[in-house]
């Protein structure tokens, strides 16, 4: 049964590179197969792992950014930050990195962040010179700076699952962790680029875009979005719950923010989501996980197994959703941290990182929507180079990570 359970899990992200069909739908089929069939359980039984919470969090935050996208607040936020720069559009590498990382931070999806910001990223790249491989590469390693905040969807996903794993997470410590590694990830990039820019005489003359008017129903989002993050941060209110609080404002004082918002909602990530977890929920039900991590533990050492962890997570989400993942890794790792002197919160970091620092993959959404939103002519040398660096930091990336949180 263990060894069944596993193969399945192999075959459903297999099934999810090769073939058009939703990861999560294919994980709800196979758990139900699986539970019923084989295991002996009840559809009830197997439904029961059905990530309620999650599924509020998604709904409400994509919902909400929904909203935001289509009445150009987002727009608006990105267009004001880059006006502020002036003539110094040096920065705006550094920028686009920076509202990524706001934007998912606030609750955005890391792929809706992507689609968001990469457009105008590439536009300034065209514009003032910049390389495009660069400026698509910041906006990744952005959305992930923030990606698991405490308001955040990843850090929401992380977080309960590390709750329901009886282990108190620390979200604020997750948080500084990702957005301090993909900082610094930035850093070097520009730094590589600037340099070589600056050997060969290019300059990046010219003044931002001015922001554009914004109307009524924006400015009432962007207050929605301020009340958002203080509900959840500071009051602790559920993320999700307070997400459709501030929909339900909005529906009140501007009534046409909501047209079309609905069809906005990322109900594909929802599916992935729920029907990966309820997948999962069966695995622990069945033995599989505890007897998965007593294999990696077998190597001796935990620090060693937390590294296998990290290159099967990278590697892995490479050619997958790090989203999904987060739900598969993280219970791996809970049993290795039982009696060893790791710290919980160092080693769930760095499997975390190791999942998502390698979504600038051409394979992954974010790498995919980089190179959509390149120039036709473009997108073949894209794809290249973008396969390039993700061979490069599924190599070095979870090692990187390892060192830094586990190995010291």
């Amino acid at each position: 049964m263990i060894l069944l359970s596993m193969a399945i899990l192999i075959v459903i992200f297999a099934a999810a590179v090769w073939l058009p069909v939703n990861m999560g739908l294919i994980g709800l089929a196979a758990a139900l197969g699986l539970g019923v069939f084989v295991g002996g359980l009840s559809v009830k039984d197997v439904l029961a792992g059905f990530p309620t919470d999650l599924f509020l969090t998604l709904l409400g935050i994509t919902y909400l950014f929904g909203i935001a996208s289509r009445n150009g607040a987002i727009d608006w936020l990105v267009a004001r930050a880059a006006g502020m720069l002036g003539r110094h559009t040096a920065f705006l590498p550094l920028l686009v990195f920076a509202v990524a990382g706001v934007l998912t931070a606030l609750g955005a999806v890391g792929p809706a962040a992507v689609a968001v910001v990469a457009p105008i990223a590439l536009r300034f790249a065209r514009s003032h010179g910049f390389s495009s491989l660069m400026m698509g590469l910041l906006v990744v390693h952005g959305a992930q700076a923030g990606a698991f905040s405490p308001i955040s969807i990843y850090g929401g996903i992380t977080n309960k699952v590390l709750a329901s794993s009886g282990i108190e997470p620390d979200p604020m410590y997750l948080f500084l962790a990702s957005a301090a590694f993909n900082a610094a990830l930035a850093l070097v990039i520009w730094a590589f680029y600037a340099r070589r820019e600056a050997a060969s005489g290019i300059t990046h003359e010219g003044v931002a875009e001015a922001p554009p008017v914004l109307g009524r129903d924006g400015a009432w989002t962007l207050a929605g979005l301020a009340a958002l993050a203080i509900g959840a941060l500071l009051f602790k209110i559920d993320i999700g719950f307070m997400a459709l609080l501030v929909i339900l404002a909005l529906a009140i004082v501007a009534p046409r923010t909501q047209e079309g918002a609905l069809k906005q909602v990322d109900w594909s990530t929802i599916l992935l989501i729920s029907g990966i977890v309820i997948y999962v929920g069966l695995m622990e039900k069945l033995g599989t996980l505890a007897a998965v991590s007593d294999m990696i533990g077998q190597v001796g050492s935990p620090a060693l197994a937390v590294l296998l962890l990290c290159y099967l997570a990278g590697v892995v989400s490479a050619f997958a959703s790090s989203t999904a993942l987060l739900g598969v890794m993280i219970p791996l790792a809970v049993p290795l941290l039982a009696g060893s002197q790791l710290s919980v919160m160092a080693v769930i970091s760095a499997l975390c990182i190791a999942n998502t620092i390698v979504d600038t993959s051409p394979f992954s959404t974010n790498g995919a929507l980089i190179v959509g939103n390149s120039p036709e002519s473009e997108r073949p040398a894209m794809l290249r180079k973008l396969l390039g660096y993700a061979a490069l930091i599924v190599g070095v990336g979870p090692l990187l990570a390892w060192a830094v949180f586990v190995a010291v």
